[in-house]
């Protein structure tokens, strides 16, 4: 395992030989492509692929981030840290997701019309701009999950070096730290509207109180966490070994009192801790 860093749920450390392998098959990948748009949330997977393009095609990697209100501000920070640090070249886009009743509808596949917004926007600039091909950060652990949004992704013809390359996140972690990108640690990320249960409506309003919590956690010095959305009740997930922290009486005081400020009413505190796509849980216990 990586010193210092927060394992993914079943990772194992990096075999080295093995890890050399990949990231030669994602260097011809992109070599073969010639010229890429990648999606670059700023994220660890997208920072990752970001950086290796530019290393191995140079401008003809463009680094697109899409800002939206579901986008966080956070998120766009690290993005920017990542462009400056490395110098690569890159842009921003404003994407219109909301704007889509399917979209604010909330549905179990909410992220396909997300995706099929982005994607959509990505292919022209890159057919307009004379690029190859869109590429996405999608790696091998996101083929068991929900992920809506590759069925977008296929139907608009966006490729996946990272999962073509069959590399992990654990793995992708180890590349970024060698790479000494700041983002090797980061937590997982995911867009705001994922803190908002299915079918309950996506709106501007939800997704900046959402971020106004998330914001008053971060400051507060939690690092994993997310503030699911319940109407007037906000459910504070936190990493399992900051939950302890979390019921300092001090601590919780703060917490009550800045996610009320926030706009919420109630503070709920999920003592199961953080888990990746806890509001995916009932679709796994019913399929839809």
């Amino acid at each position: 395992m990586i010193q210092g860093a927060r394992p993914e749920p079943g990772g194992a450390a990096p075999d080295a030989p093995s890890l050399a392998h990949k990231e030669a098959a994602l260097r011809r990948t992109l070599a073969d492509l010639g010229s890429v748009v990648v999606a670059f949330s700023g994220g660890v997977d997208s920072a990752y692929l970001a950086w290796v393009a530019a290393d191995v095609l140079g401008d003809r990697a463009l680094a697109v981030t899409a800002d939206s209100p579901s986008y966080p501000a956070h998120h766009r920070q690290l993005a920017l840290r990542v462009v400056n640090a490395f110098a690569l070249h890159h842009c921003f886009i404003q994407t219109d997701e909301l704007s889509r009743p399917e979209y604010r509808a909330n549905p179990e596949n909410r992220c396909y019309y997300c995706k099929q917004e982005l994607f959509g926007r990505l292919t022209a600039l890159a057919r307009d701009e004379g690029y190859a091909a869109v590429v996405d950060g999608s790696n091998a652990d996101d083929r068991g999950d929900h992920r809506p949004g590759r069925q977008a992704a296929r139907e608009f013809g966006v490729r996946s070096p990272l999962d073509e390359a069959d590399l992990t996140k654990t793995e992708i972690r180890q590349l970024s730290r060698d790479a000494e990108l700041p983002t090797w640690d980061e937590p997982a990320s995911a867009c705001l509207s994922s803190r908002i249960p299915y079918h309950v409506e996506v709106s501007t309003e939800t997704l900046a109180r959402v971020e106004r919590a998330e914001t008053a956690l971060r400051r507060l010095g939690f690092r994993v966490f997310r503030v699911r959305h319940h109407d007037t009740v906000a459910r504070l997930e936190l990493g399992r070994d900051e939950l302890a922290r979390a019921l300092d009486p001090d601590v919780r005081a703060t917490v009550v009192r800045e996610i009320k400020a926030a706009g919420y009413q109630f503070v709920a505190l999920d003592l199961e801790g953080y888990r990746v796509g806890s509001l995916n849980e009932p679709l796994r216990l019913h399929p839809v």
